[in-house]
């Protein structure tokens, strides 16, 4: 009498969502999406998160401290900081998404045409963006919007997007166009050449949705860029002009007159910025370890 061998049950492990994958794995990453996400929070709801309006004057209540009225203290002109500070992640996440999608769509778009198409193209392309990429970020920002003067759309200054836009692009085409040159090369390029495609359809079917892990990795991390160099050209002036919320703003004019007297005028907005471009780097970076096949092995 013979007996059958039981059969032999394999457990097949669940496949985890790719959210779930990334938080486990990039803890750092999750904790600055975390911060992202309350920033949105702050812009998206601010008029009902804010205790104040934040275009309020107050006279009897200027430069109060923290206290329980307001938590955060109030400005020179008795408005409340607090309600600045969240008013002011519309402006800050606004200009950094719009430049950084701006800067970094074009600058792919352009890197992927470069390498496309090689010699007399490539090397012009690469010349200009040698010339922008000799100025740092901050001053050729200063020396565009300086020339364009402000232009404000729908609420949003147009002329300091272009101006933070511009530094951005010659580094992601740079970052791109290296990812762009491996994928010409490859069997399927050559196959859609052959068949007759036309550039336009293997540039933009073919080759951009092959580059789209580096332009994610530096569209991400250059919203940090974006918003600090927003922040900066408001203080220096160029940027926001008051009464709009700005965190940049709030550090200039009345703020570097009354840093003793009132230093939560100076310190809450400065750590907004440093929270907000924190927050973005550590999701950049680990966006990257996560994307990059090369790191995780």
């Amino acid at each position: 009498m013979s007996t059958a061998a039981p059969a032999i049950r394999y457990k097949v492990p669940k496949r985890r969502h790719p959210a779930v994958l990334f938080m486990t794995q990039q803890p750092l990453g999750a904790a600055g999406l975390v911060v992202i996400v309350l920033m949105g929070v702050c812009a998206a709801f601010a008029q009902w998160i804010a205790p104040y309006d934040p275009l309020a004057v107050d006279y009897a209540a200027m430069l109060a401290a923290p206290s329980m009225a307001h938590w955060l203290g109030t400005d020179s002109f008795g408005r409340d900081v607090l309600a600045r500070i969240v008013y002011g992640a519309r402006t800050a996440l606004a200009i950094g998404f719009v430049a950084s999608f701006a800067g970094s769509t074009v600058g792919a778009v352009i890197g992927v045409v470069s390498a496309y198409f090689g010699g007399k193209v490539d090397l012009v392309i690469q010349g200009v963006m040698d010339v922008l990429l000799s100025f740092p970020i901050i001053v050729l920002a200063i020396t565009v919007v300086a020339i364009l003067g402000n232009h404000v759309v729908l609420g949003l200054d147009v002329n300091l997007v272009i101006a933070i836009a511009i530094p951005m692009m010659p580094r992601v085409e740079r970052v791109v166009r290296a990812s762009a040159l491996a994928v010409r090369e490859l069997p399927y390029v050559d196959a859609a050449r052959a068949a007759g495609y036309s550039h336009a359809r293997i540039i933009f079917r073919h080759m951009v949705p092959n580059v789209t892990a580096p332009y994610l990795i530096m569209l991400t991390a250059f919203v940090a860029q974006a918003i600090l160099a927003e922040a900066s050209l408001s203080f220096l002036g160029l940027g926001v002009t008051e009464p709009t919320p700005s965190w940049g703003l709030m550090l200039s004019g009345s703020a570097a007159d009354f840093y003793q007297q009132a230093p939560w005028m100076i310190v809450f907005p400065g750590i907004a910025i440093s929270l907000g471009v924190f927050a973005f780097n550590l999701f950049g970076d680990s966006l990257r370890d996560w994307l990059d096949p090369r790191i995780k092995l």
